[in-house]
């Protein structure tokens, strides 16, 4: 299998300079990054993919029983590392691919140098001691809802996800990018993202990682950052001055400055 055309991997960047992995979350693909890549690229080769099932990855390779976990979504990083023997790589994963980051850097040490972690969330249901930000009513009923009109549950949590009713055009391009998820495989990988209880993954994690937490977000609220933080012995909080769940589209500048000066240091 053409593991590069399966993920639609491109790399950009500074040849031979520090690698950075950037990693979408659910729903979304690659060119969600497309704000903080120029800066990046600047010092820094810049592997960007679309998981299967996600962007212009090869929907034909897509396997319900693989990506039913989190692990089927490390595998694809893992494959893409070992197509381009990609080693010392930062992975910056967004949302639920932060915990992606964390079970590949487990399974293959030797390929990552460092974390980053943009909005992550290792458990959205509440537990006992655990604020995750939904009951798991909430979560039984945004599946619910996600499965009986994919559509009008794009357009109506688009917005509420991004966080900024002040700029409704970034609403508008998640929404876009959530519809242009084929609806089935959505339905699969939303109930990956929000049933996976991660929170024990993270005491895998042994290389130097960074929490970058928005000061509002209806997704993964600063309680989630604070226990991410207090999970990873040595891992460094930044609470970037940004609303909603997806601060590389909100605030780029300052996501770009962040990564940078974090992977920066691992060089």
């Amino acid at each position: 299998m053409d593991i590069l055309r399966r993920n639609h991997v491109s790399v950009t960047g500074r040849q031979g300079a520090p690698v950075l992995m950037l990693a979408h979350g659910f729903g979304c693909d690659q060119n969600m990054w497309r704000l903080v890549a120029p800066a990046l690229a600047e010092e820094f080769q810049l592997v960007h993919f679309d998981y299967v099932g996600s962007g212009r990855s090869d929907l034909q390779a897509w396997d319900e029983k693989r990506y039913a976990s989190l692990d089927g979504y490390a595998r694809d990083v893992l494959e893409i590392c070992e197509e381009l023997d990609l080693r010392d790589v930062t992975f910056v994963g967004h949302s639920v691919s932060a915990m992606v980051g964390v079970l590949a850097a487990a399974a293959a040490p030797q390929r990552f140098a460092s974390l980053v972690m943009v909005a992550p969330s290792p458990r959205y249901i509440d537990d006992d001691g655990y604020r995750g930000g939904f009951s798991a009513d909430d979560i039984d009923e945004l599946l619910e809802s996600l499965e009986s009109n994919y559509l009008g549950w794009s357009a109506a949590m688009a917005p509420v996800i991004m966080g900024n009713p002040d700029r409704p055009e970034l609403g508008e391009e998640l929404a876009n990018s959530f519809c242009a998820t084929d609806p089935d495989i959505a339905r699969v990988f939303a109930r990956t993202t929000f049933l996976t209880d991660s929170r024990a993954d993270l005491q895998t994690v042994k290389i130097p990682t960074l929490v970058l937490e928005c000061a509002q977000d209806v997704i993964a609220p600063r309680e989630v950052g604070a226990y991410v933080h207090a999970a990873i012995p040595g891992s460094r909080l930044v609470t970037l001055d940004a609303t909603g769940h997806c601060p590389q589209l909100s605030a780029p500048e300052a996501t770009a400055t962040q990564i940078a000066a974090f992977a920066r240091t691992r060089r």
